[in-house]
């Protein structure tokens, strides 16, 4: 399942370079994830970068994208291809 940032987002930008898929971005208001890119750092780390590193704990597993672990090896496998 990909990952989201709640409004408890206080813009810090430590997720940003963190992020390996470049999944991160600015939104309107405050830093939004694209599921499409989050594999949730599977392929990558052991853990969430964005999770391990943000200081107000607003990055919560996003109930919208839900994915098994295979699928996110997957992404991880499509995105990373050479």
């Amino acid at each position: 399942m990909a990952l989201k940032i709640t409004e408890e987002c206080i813009n810090c930008d430590v997720c940003e370079p963190a992020c390996p898929n470049q999944a991160i971005y600015q939104g309107e208001v405050i830093y939004e994830i694209n599921p499409a890119l989050c594999t949730e750092c599977v392929g990558h780390f052991e853990t969430p970068q964005c999770v391990a590193i943000c200081p107000v704990d607003c990055i919560p597993k996003d109930p919208d994208h839900v994915e098994t672990d295979a699928e996110l090896r997957e992404k991880f496998e499509r995105l990373t291809k050479k």
